[in-house]
């Protein structure tokens, strides 16, 4: 110890306090930890490591602040000493900051090379970071220190598996598999190892080496996974091109005769697909019938088959599956089959042979042996559901007028009705028949939380926030704050959807920024993991973890709130005016409505109140948590007033460019973020991926032209710079065609497209025509062969509010007409009472519509 820095020594009385206190921390007595640092400090203040430990221990006391300043100082007053950089470390990774708490377990290296807790903790940083190469290394040096250590053979194996070197893990695998001794029977750690090693085997082609260390695992019961060895064996026969596959393949699908997989996998066995074009289609759907007479209850051959079959033969095989499917009543049977409607010819023989079961079902005695009773009902169910997605909403609800006049109290029908009345526009209505269905089954959670999303799409918040309320923790301060703790990722996107749409981006930046939290929790909920799957030796689960998480960010959930909160920040960029307004003006209504949402107001407690004493055991108690931090900005007005809105919204949208890069909302906004902060090769990028992707795109069209424009007012760019622009434009936009005529040629190739037609309205804004031509242009939609809908609707007459057409109002009438079954295009005194209708209790439903206010 003669090698210790005279700063660092301590006489024997204060170095035992000094390991006491190290004890102290990591059994968590922190009370008394505190004091024995404050015992060390009053003699020796200059401590280095005590100071750190000191900071440590007040961190996890709450006081995080005080202790992070007392860990940086302890640092400063020893920078030579390994705790005081592990314990920095800690302090980082506590923070969630990895790259510097990596930083701070090197520098501790470098005073200690072979502790193991600092190494084990840069191993785990390295995989959280994915630093391979780095965690190779760390990897060897943990194994050189604890060579028989099981965990340590196995974490070295991953390492070369996960920085690409299957060749050296396969190497290290062997090495260890020859160590072991007595391993005993039914060994789950050991059969997790085997299996391991055969996907390495798999991996790298050895499929022959793969198989007959499979078949020798498995029969010394070594491998204990009998689904797994199945599944392997038949997958490594298959690749062998050995006659055993097709017999490896039928085993697995009588063990689970309805996994779609292990049908493909017979069939791709054979050299087959499900693709109906195919040469050998027939010979595929007679093996899948064959399946079908030999496991009659597995429906899965049935379905596939469906996919397969055409003309005729489609027919009959489909009347057999549906008529089942009535009889039995299977709400999900349209789900099941609405993957067939992409062939127009099965799409008109699925509602022919549908109308023919209706048909005969409404005309058969009730007495009759071979019909159910409810056989009608749900043909009905299924034929309503059929032209709502083929957009026929008025036939879909006069046929859900007599499914609920045959039976008013199925909730099925009811929740149909509201999804056809909120395709068709109505969005009001769709809500009201959602709460019908609510009311009847109030212990029902998915029915609640169907009521409320409707509600949120009609942009009644508050409403949606008392019904999602009977379902959430009594002692949470809000029915929203349980559901972001509860990480709901449905409810955050509808909410941030509904205040965008009303207007409050406040609430809904920070709703969106929520849905960011909930995916940053997940990654760093992976970091535990890198440690316990390699104690546990769950090998392969681990290994298909890291992908997951290396693809987590192309959930759609994700991708919708990037796109939607860079939109915004982009809008704040632009107009930072609007931030303020949003926050002084969002949910500001008239005298009329503030009337008629105080009425709804009353109504939803009522609800609250009756649903309440019908589903006492709705709430969950749950007694004991830590409280909820406060939320120091409940209404987002501080995320409006960001100084940095674009590079947010460029955060946001870097994992996008590699994990949705074929999506071209991706690289629009992307365009749009990078064009505002002036780095115009990156936009021009942007541009040329999405052209790569759709040219013909509406949104890209506008960019286009603004990108032309932005980069013809630029100043002398550097050389290369100018001809790597001039070369990117040339590709988009060719130079000798002039901004009017190439938009004028667009509007030809896409007269009869309305987004199309609002982009080159736009355009000619941009271009400075006259608002009398743009407003003509506009005006073209009304033409009877133009394909529209709500959606763009909606986004023209916001356009004509923005430059102050005077025939908005014009276009709004025929909107109207255009889609009659829809509310968004009514006075605002109607949508006011519409409002109130849609969450009035049933049973305060006025008799007579001259009764609604």
């Amino acid at each position: 110890m003669s090698d210790i820095p005279a700063k660092r020594a301590l006489p024997p009385k204060e170095s035992n306090l000094f390991k006491e206190l190290l004890t102290l921390y990591e059994t968590r007595q922190l009370k008394k930890g505190l004091k024995t640092a404050d015992l060390i400090l009053k003699k020796f203040p200059e401590h280095g490591e005590t100071t750190c430990m000191k900071g440590l221990v007040l961190t996890h006391m709450g006081r995080r602040e005080e202790g992070i300043e007392l860990v940086r100082k302890g640092v400063r007053l020893d920078l030579t000493s390994h705790i005081c950089w592990h314990v920095y470390g800690l302090i980082h990774k506590g923070e969630k900051n990895y790259e510097e708490a990596l930083k701070c377990y090197i520098q501790a290296l470098r005073f200690d090379k072979e502790n193991l807790n600092i190494l084990r903790d840069a191993a785990q940083l390295q995989t959280q970071l994915r630093i391979y190469d780095g965690l190779v290394e760390t990897r060897h040096t943990l194994l050189k220190i604890r060579p028989a250590m099981r965990q340590h053979w196995m974490a070295l194996a991953v390492a070369y598996h996960l920085n690409g070197n299957l060749v050296e893990a396969k190497k290290v695998l062997e090495h260890y598999e020859s160590t072991l001794k007595n391993v005993p029977d039914y060994d789950v750690e050991h059969s997790e190892t085997m299996l391991y090693h055969v996907r390495l085997l798999e991996d790298l082609g050895e499929f022959t080496e793969a198989l007959a260390m499979l078949d020798v695992s498995a029969k010394s019961r070594a491998i204990v996974d009998r689904t797994s060895i199945m599944e392997i064996r038949a997958r490594l026969l298959s690749k062998l091109e050995s006659d055993e596959a097709e017999h490896a393949w039928r085993v697995l699908v009588e063990h689970n005769p309805d996994c779609y997989e292990y049908y493909q996998g017979y069939l791709s066995n054979l050299g087959l697909t499900l693709d109906a074009t195919d040469a050998n289609a027939a010979k595929a759907l007679t093996i899948l019938e064959e399946f079908s007479t030999q496991i009659p209850r597995a429906t899965a051959p049935r379905r596939l088959a469906l996919t397969i079959a055409s003309g005729e033969h489609f027919r009959e095989l489909l009347t057999r599956y549906s008529l089942s499917a009535f009889k039995k009543g299977i709400p999900s049977l349209f789900s099941d089959i609405k993957g067939l409607y992409k062939d127009l010819p099965k799409q008109q023989i699925i509602e022919e042979v549908a109308v023919a079961a209706r048909d005969q079902s409404s005309s058969a005695s009730s007495a009759s042996a071979d019909v159910e009773p409810t056989t009608y009902l749900w043909t009905l169910y299924f034929l309503a559901q059929h032209h709502s997605y083929l957009g026929r909403h008025s036939q879909a609800l006069e046929i859900l007028d007599l499914a609920l006049a045959h039976t008013p109290t199925l909730p099925e029908l009811h929740m149909v009705k509201g999804r056809v009345l909120k395709r068709a526009g109505d969005l009001f209505g769709g809500a009201r028949c959602l709460e019908d269905a609510r009311f009847l089954d109030g212990q029902d959670r998915f029915l609640n939380t169907k009521s409320a999303k409707y509600r949120l799409r009609a942009g009644m918040v508050e409403e949606a926030s008392s019904l999602l309320g009977l379902f959430t923790k009594k002692d949470a301060p809000s029915p929203g704050a349980d559901l972001e703790d509860m990480q709901s990722l449905l409810y955050l996107v509808e909410e941030a959807d509904a205040h965008n749409r009303n207007g409050n981006f406040g609430l809904a930046l920070k709703k969106y920024m929520a849905v960011n939290k909930v995916f940053d929790e997940v990654e760093d909920d992976q970091y535990d993991f890198h440690g316990y799957s390699l104690r546990k030796f769950t090998i392969n689960i681990y290994l298909n973890l890291l992908a997951w998480e290396d693809r987590l960010r192309s959930h759609p959930a994700y991708v919708k709130a990037a796109l939607s909160a860079s939109r915004i920040f982009v809008a704040l960029h632009d107009d930072p005016s609007i931030g303020t307004a949003a926050t002084a003006t969002g949910g500001q209504l008239t005298d009329a409505q503030k009337k008629a949402k105080k009425k709804a107001k009353k109504a939803a407690q009522k609800i609250q109140e009756d649903t309440k004493k019908a589903t006492p055991q709705a709430n969950n108690d749950d007694k004991g948590l830590e409280p909820t931090p406060k939320d120091d900005d409940p209404d987002g007005s501080k995320l409006l007033q960001c100084t940095d809105p674009l590079e947010r919204a460029s955060k946001l949208l870097k994992p996008l460019a590699t994990l949705a890069d074929t999506n071209i909302e991706v690289w629009i906004a992307m365009y749009d973020v990078a064009v505002r902060r002036k780095k115009y090769l990156q936009a021009s990028k942007a541009l040329a991926r999405a052209a790569d992707i759709d040219v013909e795109n509406p949104e890209l069209h506008v960019r286009r032209l603004e990108f032309r424009q932005t980069v013809s007012s630029l100043p002398e760019p550097p050389q290369t710079v100018a001809q790597l622009l001039a070369e990117t434009m040339t590709k988009l936009l060719p130079d000798e065609v002039a901004s009017e005529t190439f938009n004028s040629q667009y509007l030809q190739r896409h007269s009869t497209y309305a987004p199309a037609i609002l982009a080159a309205a736009r355009v000619q804004v941009k271009l400075q025509a006259p608002r009398e031509q743009v407003e003509e242009t506009v005006f073209t939609i009304t033409s009877a062969d133009v394909v529209l809908d709500i959606k763009t609707a909606l986004a023209i007459l916001t356009f004509l509010g923005t430059i102050a057409s005077p025939r908005a109002e014009e276009l709004r009438t025929w909107c109207g007409g255009r889609f009659p079954l829809s509310t968004v295009f009514k006075p605002a005194a109607e949508l006011v009472a519409l409002r109130e209708l849609a969450i009035t209790a049933p049973h305060e439903v006025p008799d007579k519509a001259e009764d609604i206010p």
